[in-house]
Protein backbone atom coordinates (compact mmCIF):
# COMPACT_ATOMS: atom_id res chain seq x y z
CA UNK A 1 0.00 0.00 0.00
CA UNK A 2 1.53 3.39 -0.92
CA UNK A 3 2.37 5.65 1.96
CA UNK A 4 0.08 8.61 2.42
CA UNK A 5 1.98 11.93 2.70
CA UNK A 6 0.24 13.98 5.34
CA UNK A 7 0.63 17.36 6.87
CA UNK A 8 1.64 16.85 10.49
CA UNK A 9 -1.30 17.72 12.75
CA UNK A 10 -0.91 20.05 15.71
CA UNK A 11 -1.47 18.73 19.23
CA UNK A 12 -5.09 19.99 19.25
CA UNK A 13 -5.72 18.52 15.80
CA UNK A 14 -4.23 15.20 16.85
CA UNK A 15 -6.56 15.08 19.86
CA UNK A 16 -9.56 15.54 17.56
CA UNK A 17 -8.25 13.01 15.04
CA UNK A 18 -7.86 10.45 17.82
CA UNK A 19 -11.52 10.92 18.73
CA UNK A 20 -12.57 10.55 15.09
CA UNK A 21 -10.42 7.43 14.59
CA UNK A 22 -12.08 5.85 17.62
CA UNK A 23 -15.64 6.84 16.70
CA UNK A 24 -15.31 6.95 12.86
CA UNK A 25 -17.64 9.97 12.72
CA UNK A 26 -18.70 12.65 15.19
CA UNK A 27 -20.47 15.97 15.31
CA UNK A 28 -18.79 19.10 16.62
CA UNK A 29 -20.91 18.78 19.76
CA UNK A 30 -19.77 15.19 20.36
CA UNK A 31 -16.10 16.10 19.89
CA UNK A 32 -16.55 19.12 22.15
CA UNK A 33 -18.16 17.03 24.92
CA UNK A 34 -15.30 14.53 24.91
CA UNK A 35 -12.60 17.21 25.00
CA UNK A 36 -14.50 19.34 27.51
CA UNK A 37 -14.70 16.35 29.88
CA UNK A 38 -10.87 16.35 29.92
CA UNK A 39 -10.42 20.11 30.28
CA UNK A 40 -12.61 23.19 29.82
CA UNK A 41 -12.78 24.02 26.12
CA UNK A 42 -15.08 26.38 24.25
CA UNK A 43 -17.41 24.88 21.65
CA UNK A 44 -16.31 27.55 19.18
CA UNK A 45 -12.67 26.51 19.63
CA UNK A 46 -13.50 22.94 18.62
CA UNK A 47 -15.62 24.18 15.70
CA UNK A 48 -12.86 26.49 14.43
CA UNK A 49 -10.23 23.75 14.77
CA UNK A 50 -12.41 21.36 12.75
CA UNK A 51 -12.91 24.05 10.09
CA UNK A 52 -9.14 24.53 9.84
CA UNK A 53 -8.64 20.77 9.72
CA UNK A 54 -11.12 20.59 6.84
CA UNK A 55 -9.13 23.23 4.93
CA UNK A 56 -5.94 21.24 5.59
CA UNK A 57 -7.64 18.03 4.34
CA UNK A 58 -7.16 16.29 7.70
CA UNK A 59 -10.91 15.74 8.07
CA UNK A 60 -13.94 15.87 5.84
CA UNK A 61 -17.41 17.13 6.66
CA UNK A 62 -20.65 15.44 5.71
CA UNK A 63 -23.26 18.11 5.04
CA UNK A 64 -26.28 15.94 4.29
CA UNK A 65 -27.48 16.04 7.88
CA UNK A 66 -28.54 19.08 9.89
CA UNK A 67 -25.56 18.75 12.24
CA UNK A 68 -22.18 18.73 10.57
CA UNK A 69 -20.63 15.29 10.92
CA UNK A 70 -16.86 14.95 10.61
CA UNK A 71 -14.64 12.00 9.81
CA UNK A 72 -10.87 11.67 9.63
CA UNK A 73 -9.59 11.97 6.09
CA UNK A 74 -6.12 10.70 6.96
CA UNK A 75 -5.29 7.24 8.23
CA UNK A 76 -4.18 6.69 11.80
CA UNK A 77 -1.27 4.47 10.71
CA UNK A 78 -0.01 7.09 8.23
CA UNK A 79 -0.14 9.76 10.92
CA UNK A 80 1.68 7.55 13.41
CA UNK A 81 4.38 6.84 10.81
CA UNK A 82 4.83 10.56 10.15
CA UNK A 83 5.32 11.29 13.85
CA UNK A 84 7.57 8.25 14.35
CA UNK A 85 9.78 9.17 11.38
CA UNK A 86 10.07 12.76 12.62
CA UNK A 87 10.94 11.64 16.15
CA UNK A 88 13.38 9.05 14.87
CA UNK A 89 15.23 11.60 12.73
CA UNK A 90 15.15 14.61 15.06
CA UNK A 91 15.82 12.94 18.41
CA UNK A 92 17.50 9.61 17.71
CA UNK A 93 19.62 10.45 14.67
CA UNK A 94 17.74 7.88 12.59
CA UNK A 95 18.56 4.99 14.97
CA UNK A 96 15.54 2.72 15.37
CA UNK A 97 17.44 0.70 17.99
CA UNK A 98 17.94 3.78 20.19
CA UNK A 99 14.29 4.70 19.84
CA UNK A 100 13.09 1.21 20.82
CA UNK A 101 15.52 1.01 23.76
CA UNK A 102 14.38 4.38 25.14
CA UNK A 103 10.73 3.47 24.72
CA UNK A 104 11.18 0.17 26.56
CA UNK A 105 13.15 1.93 29.34
CA UNK A 106 10.38 4.48 29.71
CA UNK A 107 7.42 2.12 29.71
CA UNK A 108 7.86 -1.63 29.91
CA UNK A 109 6.01 -3.59 27.24
CA UNK A 110 3.43 -6.25 28.06
CA UNK A 111 4.11 -9.88 27.16
CA UNK A 112 1.76 -9.51 24.20
CA UNK A 113 3.58 -6.38 22.97
CA UNK A 114 6.97 -8.10 23.36
CA UNK A 115 5.70 -11.03 21.28
CA UNK A 116 4.57 -8.58 18.58
CA UNK A 117 7.98 -6.85 18.66
CA UNK A 118 9.76 -10.22 18.36
CA UNK A 119 7.56 -11.13 15.38
CA UNK A 120 8.35 -7.80 13.70
CA UNK A 121 12.08 -8.35 14.30
CA UNK A 122 11.88 -11.86 12.81
CA UNK A 123 10.07 -10.47 9.76
CA UNK A 124 12.65 -7.70 9.38
CA UNK A 125 15.49 -10.22 9.56
CA UNK A 126 13.75 -12.34 6.92
CA UNK A 127 13.56 -9.37 4.54
CA UNK A 128 17.28 -8.63 4.99
CA UNK A 129 18.36 -12.15 3.93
Amino acid sequence: MPRQHIQKPTEAELEILTILWQRETATVREVHEIINDRRPTAYTTVLKTLQIMTEKSLVERETEQKAHVYRAKIEQAATERTFAEDLLDRVFGGSAAQLVMRVLETKPASDKELAQIRQMLDEAEGREK
